[in-house]
């Protein structure tokens, strides 16, 4: 998770670095930034009418370029950036779509219900003609659109009774609109009751309604008074301009933050004194002042921060965010972070899409139940001030100067999703060759997997999990038991008890205890061979063959514990054993012992029991096998202190019976280790 957490970070500073590198174009080949103003009167009428419709702002009536430029200074300045973005709008003739209602149910469920949205709804009544033509529909759809305006068409020969109960009884319009300033709050709908059908008419109409919503102020002294009240509204954002009435982006953003800004028009058209507007740090006109506990903040001075309904949103939204704004925030970040694990994971194709859907269900599982707690928790009432604190926190960090690059950045990228794509795209590459690269160095193998070899061990896996119970929870994907021997599954067929067992990893054999047997007054090797030189040569041939078997049974005992006695070394070394007979029994050594001088046997000789670990039960003899340990054989201990030849308890336990062979004792669940008794005093009386 953090590797992917590091990537997706790397991928953000990636971004930032590119978005500044197009500035750097943008200003060499054209001379200019984003953040430059723009004089208006350099502008066409078409370029100057086009910041208008963006703005929201009526111009039917001013068939004069001079008077055009005059609104469009009146409404604030103009940037670069905010001319390539209106004009690039102007240019997409993309198709919006609007919402045909079923019936009632449809209608409130959208339109009613809806309390922080505005919108236009076309009804068509029974056997009537629509009031707006197709094509002035579409091109008012298109228009309002901007502005976050919702349409929808309603027939009436859908749900007639619900026409008659509301009085539609002829083709009209509708608007809904909240009709309280709080948030959640009642929804008001109002009918349009104009001559004129054209498209501007309808528009104007509204923008009035819209703009009613929105605190006027006339004069200085209810400037005064409102600019010292202190209310609910922590975050209050006023329009100095003089104007008849607000943008209808401005109105539009005072529906959409109900509850969380409150939106102030001061029309200035009429004031002679302005002396206040200096004392509070307003010096021209026009201005956008956002007023908050820390401070006064000017909109429009740092990059991205346009005149516009979307630059404006995501300033608001970043400064007073909802909780639904942070969760989506949230799920895309995870998300993002979670689709990098389709170039950090290796091998077959197959596996890389598995590994993806696996994790992105985890991740957004975790999420939603991360968030269940954090949304009850945010609802106490002893939360108020930390939730108070958080949004102090909010609008410090997002009025500095690196905040207004990041939200520019994000304005651009979303205005392109083909370059966010493909860029993501690049940077997951990359991460996809370097991880290669790095695993080849490291030899993995899963590199070079196909998807034949990875599908068989994805099924091996499966069908393991699913013939036995999960016990313990194990690395994904890992060896099955089958792979050695496939009638094991033939064997749980014919014994359906057998599917009831536990799947216990065998991992623990290899930390298993294992030492060799050894016996005390056996000389070494290299007695035995300056003593039997001269010996006939039979029985040299047979003592070379005894020393290189022993060489084959060296002090490597971490070799891999699954060999079978056929492939692997011989369950009993080759030297000779003269134990006692009640210790040891073994004929094949005896009579190489009888052949040696002297190994002849002995009984007061009895096993080196030093070499033995201190937790482990004195014995003789393995009961898998029933044959005596013989000296050099390499020998392995369970928890419960019973002893084995090595090769006969590892095939013991990877047949799947993980217990010991005497006491039935567990073989990877850990005991009291077993406390020798301390021996008798040897002067007793006999």
């Amino acid at each position: 998770m953090w590797v992917k957490l590091c990537c997706l970070l790397l991928y953000f500073l990636a971004l930032f670095v590119l978005a500044r590198v197009f500035e750097a174009v943008a200003w060499y080949e054209s001379g200019f930034l984003a953040t430059q103003l723009v004089d208006p009167v350099a502008l066409s009428f078409r370029k100057l009418r086009t910041i208008l419709e963006c703005r929201g702002l009526g111009h039917s009536g001013l068939p004069e370029k001079k008077d055009v430029r005059e609104l469009v200074e009146k409404s604030g300045d103009l940037m670069e950036g905010e001319l390539y973005s209106a004009l690039k709008e102007e240019e997409a003739s993309e198709s919006v779509s609007s919402t045909n209602f079923s019936g009632e149910m449809h209608f409130y469920e959208l339109v009613e219900d809806t309390k922080d949205g505005i919108w236009l709804v076309q009804v068509i009544a029974n056997d009537r003609s629509p009031l707006v033509g197709k094509v002035h529909w579409e091109k008012m759809v298109k228009k309002v659109s901007r502005f976050g305006i919702r349409t929808g068409t309603f027939n009436c020969s859908s749900d007639p009774r619900y026409c008659r109960r509301r009085g539609w009884l002829k083709s009209t319009l509708i608007m809904s609109v909240p009709q309280t300033s709080t948030s959640k709050g009642k929804v008001m709908l109002k009918e349009y009751s104009g001559r004129k059908i054209e498209v501007e008419h309808i528009f104007k109409w509204i923008t009035a309604h819209a703009a009613s919503r929105i605190k006027t102020i006339y004069n200085s002294e209810h400037l005064k008074e409102e600019w010292n009240k202190s209310d609910q509204y922590h975050v209050k954002i006023y329009l100095f301009a003089n104007l008849d009435q607000p943008p209808a982006f401005f109105s539009a953003l005072s529906v959409k933050f109900t509850g969380r800004v409150e939106f102030i028009f001061v029309n200035v058209e009429n004031w002679d004194n302005k002396s206040y507007m200096a004392e509070i740090g307003v010096y021209k006109t026009p201005s956008y002042i956002l007023r908050t506990p820390e401070g006064i903040y000017r909109y429009g001075n740092n990059t991205g921060e346009f005149i516009s309904l979307r630059a404006m949103d995501s300033f608001l939204r970043s400064l007073q965010p909802e909780v639904n704004d942070l969760f989506v925030l949230s799920l895309v970040l995870v998300n993002l972070m979670a689709w990098m694990d389709l170039f950090i994971t290796q091998g077959a194709t197959i596996k890389r899409f598995v590994v993806l859907i696996s994790t992105l269900g985890t991740y957004n599982s975790l999420l939603i139940i991360s968030w269940l707690p954090v949304l009850g928790f945010l609802q106490l009432p002893y939360l108020d001030s930390f939730y108070e604190y958080s949004l102090k926190l909010f609008r410090y960090s997002n009025t500095t100067t690196l905040a207004s690059w990041v939200r520019a950045d994000w304005m651009f990228y979303s205005s392109h999703p083909a370059l966010f794509l493909s860029t993501y795209l690049g940077h997951g590459l990359l991460i996809d060759y370097f991880e290669k690269k790095r695993r080849r160095n490291n030899n993995t193998d899963e590199v070079n997997a196909n998807n034949l070899e990875w599908l068989s061990s994805l099924w091996d896996w499966y069908t393991s999990y699913l013939f036995h119970p999960i016990a313990s929870f194990q690395h994904f994907p890992f060896d099955s038991d089958w792979d050695e021997d496939p009638d094991l599954f033939l064997e749980r067929l014919a014994f359906p008890d057998l599917w009831l067992h536990p799947l216990i990893p065998t991992d623990y054999i290899k930390n298993l205890p294992m030492w060799r047997f050894k016996c005390l007054g056996v000389h070494s090797d290299e007695e035995m061979l300056e003593t039997f030189q001269d010996s006939e040569s039979d029985s040299d041939s047979e003592n070379k063959e005894i020393f290189s078997s022993e060489k084959e049974v060296s002090e490597d005992d971490d070799l891999n514990v699954f060999h079978s006695r056929s492939e692997g070394e011989p369950r009993c070394g080759a030297e000779a054993c003269s134990c006692a007979n009640k210790y040891c029994h073994h004929e094949p050594y005896e009579r190489k012992a009888r052949s040696y001088g002297s190994y002849s046997t002995a009984g007061d000789m009895e096993p080196d029991w030093s070499a033995w670990p201190s937790e482990m039960l004195h014995c003789t003899e393995c009961v898998v096998c029933l044959e005596n340990f013989a000296n050099g054989c390499l020998l392995m201990g369970l928890p419960c202190g019973h002893v084995f030849h090595q090769n006969c308890i590892v095939m013991w336990l990877a047949g799947g019976r993980h217990c010991c062979p005497v006491c039935r004792w567990a073989s990877y669940k850990k005991k009291q280790p077993y406390t020798h008794p301390q021996p008798l005093s040897s002067d007793a009386p006999s």
